[in-house]
């Protein structure tokens, strides 16, 4: 779904001039399940966008159209939006209502969007809904959020609206993505850094395991409620740790029977990714993907024995993976139980990659899989800046 077929939609149905908007998806390179935890994570904005076509239209309706969906949903301003059934306008709902709830009347707005986000892939289309959304409104509303509180809101539309409680790193990759570049995000105290990723000389590849299991939202929420609860034991004794992030393996061991089997290893889980997180870092300052790659492995085997997030698909995958010619490392990525792997795999061994895995996934589990090559690109950004509405 092109911008241009999204703006030519928007005519369409609407009659004028719409702002044109770009939000991209994610891809995490390590650090997963750390970011409620006020740990690390490491993601990069992808090739793999929603765009938006947004204008306001002089009423109190807010009018919108899922263009890849042939969908439409409207519903009023003149009151605090609420929820409701329609579960792709809630995403979007849940960005209007956080910007009410600062203070700014949203006026009538039309809004046609679509993209090329695989749905179910673990590249977090939700957050790119929200935020291209709330960039757009931003825009034509005068500018009255930075990106850290549009991220906070689209985070906050997550949480209420679609009622999963996931931690920052989606909706912040989506706004703050740079070209060429990953971000380390301290998801603590959102302090950030660039790291050069060349992604000529080495590829990022997702293979989409194509299945989703109906675990994922349930169980990221408990996986959250068992670190709250290996915190609060932890703080018994150390009163100033608040998350896992304060905690060391050290610390961990001490209270190890306590802690139970299953808490111990959701904990150490947490605490040991983001010493990974923050040794792939240092990889990458000194141009050694080899390294790199091995921490990705780490944090696979992580997931899938410690964490418990993996399925039998991702396992599969990254096992296929490993023997092959230029694949330095791989990973489950994003919530779990089903969704993507990623991939770090030289350039001129690409072609091998994808034809050996789609081979090899066919031949264990009788399954298609899907391949996506990964661009890093910028973050959410206007694409073509006219003058919006009635």
């Amino acid at each position: 779904m092109s911008s241009q077929s999204i703006t030519t939609a928007f005519q369409d149905h609407f009659g004028y001039a719409p702002l044109l908007v770009r939000a991209p998806g994610r891809v995490n390179l390590i650090g997963e399940h750390t970011d409620y935890n006020g740990g690390f994570v490491l993601p990069a904005a992808v090739d793999k966008e929603i765009h938006f076509a947004v204008g306001l239209n002089g009423s109190d309706t807010a009018r919108l159209v899922a263009q890849d969906l042939n969908e439409t949903h409207d519903f009023s301003l003149t009151e605090e939006v609420k929820p409701g059934k329609t579960q792709w306008a809630n995403y979007l709902k849940g960005v209007v209502a956080q910007m009410q709830r600062k203070g700014l009347v949203v006026p009538g707005f039309d809004c046609v969007f679509g993209g090329n986000i695989p749905l179910g892939a673990g590249m977090s289309s939700s957050a790119a809904i929200e935020c291209g959304l709330g960039f757009a409104l931003n825009k034509l509303l005068g500018d009255k959020f930075d990106r850290l509180e549009l991220a906070h809101m689209g985070q906050a539309a997550e949480h209420e609206f679609a009622g999963v409680k996931s931690g920052l790193m989606d909706q912040f990759a989506s706004l703050f993505g740079r070209a060429g570049h990953v971000v380390r995000l301290d998801c603590r105290s959102l302090d950030y850094e660039y790291f050069p990723f060349d992604t000529t000389t080495y590829r990022l590849i997702l293979c989409n395991s194509g299945v989703k299991h109906a675990l994922a939202s349930s169980e990221y929420n408990t996986r959250r409620q068992e670190c709250e609860q290996g915190v609060a034991l932890i703080k018994q004794y150390y009163p100033t740790v608040h998350s896992l992030r304060d905690i060391t393996l050290t610390q961990l061991k001490e209270h190890q029977t306590e802690l139970g089997d299953v808490l111990y290893r959701r904990c150490s889980y947490v605490v040991e990714e983001n010493l990974r997180v923050e040794a792939a870092c240092l990889h990458l300052l000194g141009g050694n993907f080899q390294a790199f790659g091995q921490e990705m492995y780490g944090s696979h085997a992580g997931l899938r024995d410690k964490y418990e997030v993996s399925c039998q698909e991702l396992d599969v995958l990254v096992e296929l993976a490993r023997p092959l010619p230029g694949v330095l490392g791989a990973r489950m990525m994003g919530g779990g139980f089903g969704g993507c792997t990623i991939n770090l795999v030289e350039t001129d061994k690409v072609d091998a990659f994808v034809e050996h895995m789609t081979a090899g996934y066919q031949q264990e589990l009788n399954l298609t899989l899907e391949t996506y090559q990964a661009t890093i690109v910028s973050g959410v950004e206007v694409v073509e800046s006219v003058e919006a509405g009635r």
